[in-house]
């Protein structure tokens, strides 16, 4: 990916070597591994979930050691990439009328606290709607290149582009919905959503690969198929068949690897807003 080039933003929070307690939120990738985690031990997800968010842990603060650190490269490139975001959807925006607000996102290590509740570098990037901020723990660049084999720079474009697309939604009065229905519907009818509004995010992650590629010729060979590769590696079928030898269609949160594919790669061929509309996703 080239992305050398790309302005950086100035919405970036840098607190590595400081990280904060807090109930635990839980959000992102993350949420995949613990409900497949309860589901091969026999426990019930939700209580576990609900375990995690009220857990407590004692805050700590540490000072960021002085000098460069090994992981400032990466740092650098997420900054990189976030101002691209920020530039395709003002564009995007403002071409409909409209002013984009641009997220914020932290960079943390090992646990932080954000508007959602304390998170862990385990739970994987997510956003949060409370304070419209992106978190992640560059430990998952690692992550995602070793354990779920998707490596190159453009695979941590795709999940930082996608967790922006959560922003997205979250402007449009999606997320805002879909929280509505929580209680008011079934466990397995609200999963359903659930898949509908991630998979709404890897579509609008496409739509900013679009755009981005017109705007700044981003793109270099193999990094669509990074991409790709990063949306299969994190589907909830491929998941729950490593973790647990099956698969639970109802408990999917986030969608299968197919279909993760594909809307991301209908985001990225069309670069069309209305090819994705949130009732549309299936």
């Amino acid at each position: 990916m080239r992305w050398q080039d790309l302005r950086r933003s100035g919405n970036v929070e840098d607190r590595r070597g400081m990280s904060g307690g807090g109930k635990v939120a839980i959000g992102g990738i993350g949420v995949i591994i613990v409900l497949a985690i309860g589901l091969l031990t026999g426990q019930d997800p939700g209580e576990i979930l609900a375990n995690l968010q009220g857990a407590q842990t004692t805050e700590e603060v540490q000072s960021r050691p002085p000098g460069p650190r090994p992981d400032d490269k990466t740092a650098d490139f997420v900054s990189a990439v976030l101002g691209s975001t920020e530039d395709v959807w003002s564009a995007i925006y403002t071409q409909n009328d409209a002013a984009y607000q641009r997220p914020k996102l932290q960079i943390f290590e090992n646990s932080t606290q954000s508007g959602c509740g304390g998170a862990s570098s385990a739970m994987g990037p997510f956003y949060c709607p409370a304070d419209q901020k992106v978190y992640i723990d560059l430990s998952f660049c690692d992550e995602l290149r070793d354990r779920f084999k998707a490596p190159g720079d453009f695979a941590v474009a795709y999940v930082v582009a996608h967790e922006v697309g959560h922003h997205v939604q979250n402007l449009m009065g999606i997320s805002e919905q879909l929280q509505q229905q929580r209680g008011r519907i079934s466990e397995a009818e609200y999963n359903k959503l659930s898949v509908k509004l991630e998979l709404q995010a890897d579509f609008l992650a496409g739509v900013w690969a679009n755009h981005a590629q017109q705007m700044s010729n981003i793109l270099e060979p193999g990094d669509l198929d990074a991409a790709l590769t990063a949306a299969n590696a994190i589907g909830d079928d491929k998941l729950q068949k490593e973790s647990q030898g099956y698969i639970v269609p109802d408990a999917f949160t986030h969608g299968s690897s197919k279909q993760r594919m594909y809307w991301f790669k209908k985001g990225f061929e069309t670069g069309d807003l209305s090819q994705g509309k949130y009732e549309d996703i299936q």
